[in-house]
């Protein structure tokens, strides 16, 4: 059978009539409340700012604006959307007029058909998140841990490998996975605001992932990337990378040569954790301790803000380098890692 919901949607929409899919939820709850908080300045040397060319994930005044911080923020409320009779379609959730995509790869059919297997569950997951493993980690995983507490956690992505495998295994994940259902009842989590209880969340998560492993302190952990992911090439990595170990001391990790396990282990002591701008941050981000620093090595033209929101979140250190060149190679110089990890040692104390 054909579901007509798709196309009366695109009816709507061309009429002005469409609206979000949680706007059609029967029950709405406040999970926790919302709060100011301070947003905190970047680290980083004078002129790196205007080395800006062009942004990602945010227009420039408001990457820039981030960076520099010294505000204060309205955080929002973490809130739940009850909705009934949902249709899961490859990828994409329809309700009524709405519909949410859920994977970047996923097609909305103006005539999917409906799904004859019903079930009920908590969306944890996101686009984002099925797109860039880094958010899936600090993002999808806190939702997964609230997810937990109303009901049994679904997903619509097939089962992780590798490195995600390795952190669902460690959290003790074990969502429920569909290509099409439909829900009798779907609860979808607003859980975008870094308000107190992700934050204790993030802890939470953290300590999990850090329980036996033995870390002892130690000056830095650099996390190479070479030429994986979306195209970031700091030419002479290799050269930074050698510089931190042979002057101060940091460890050299290529994150495709560990499981998730021994990447925490490297990374839980690190005083600092360095590297191109990247998911494959995330590693050093949730074993860190909230004293540590984050320092992104970014490409002009590629400039994002996007991790210090994970930073902020516990309260870790941000630090960047912008370096001379573009996202198909760029060129940090070695005088600027230097004088840069002088500014976290002033500003962090350590």
């Amino acid at each position: 059978m054909l579901s007509w919901r798709p196309a009366m949607g695109l009816v709507r929409r061309l009429v002005g009539g469409g609206s979000g899919i949680e706007a059609l939820a029967r029950e709405r709850w406040e999970i926790a409340p919302p709060e100011t908080r301070f947003v905190p300045p970047a680290l980083f040397l004078e002129g790196q700012i205007e080395r800006i060319r062009a942004t990602r994930f945010g227009t420039a005044p408001e990457v820039v604006r981030h960076l520099r911080g010294g505000f204060e923020t309205r955080e929002g409320p973490t809130l739940g959307h009850a909705l009934r009779g949902v249709d899961l379609v490859d990828g994409v959730l329809y309700a009524g007029s709405a519909r949410r995509h859920l994977r970047p790869e996923a097609k909305a059919r103006l005539l999917p058909p409906v799904p004859e297997e019903h079930a009920s569950g908590v969306l944890y997951e996101s686009w984002a998140g099925n797109r860039w493993f880094g958010n899936w980690l600090t993002d999808d995983c806190l939702a997964y841990a609230l997810a937990e507490c109303f009901g049994p956690p679904v997903a619509t992505a097939p089962a992780p490998t590798g490195h995600a495998r390795d952190y669902e295994h460690l959290l003790g994940q074990s969502p429920r996975r569909f290509a099409r259902r439909r829900f009798d009842e779907l609860i979808l989590l607003d859980d975008q605001a870094n308000n107190a209880d992700r934050r204790a969340r993030a802890e939470r998560m953290s300590a999990r992932l850090r329980a036996g492993i033995d870390a002892p302190p130690r000056p830095g952990v650099f996390l190479t990337r070479g030429e994986s992911g979306d195209r970031r090439l700091l030419i002479n990595e290799a050269e930074i990378a050698t510089r931190l170990r042979d002057r101060h001391g940091f460890a050299i990790v290529d994150p495709l040569a560990h499981d998730a396990r021994g990447l925490i282990a490297a990374c839980a002591g690190a005083r600092v954790i360095a590297g191109v701008e990247g998911s494959h941050l995330c590693h050093g981000l949730v074993a860190m301790d909230p004293e540590a620093t984050l320092l992104t090595l970014q490409p002009p033209d590629r400039v994002t803000s996007v991790l210090k929101i994970v930073t902020d979140r516990r309260g870790q250190g941000f630090a960047l380098i912008l370096g001379a060149g573009g996202s198909g190679g760029f060129h940090v110089p070695p005088a600027e890692v230097e004088a840069t990890l002088d500014v976290i040692a002033r500003r962090r104390g350590l």
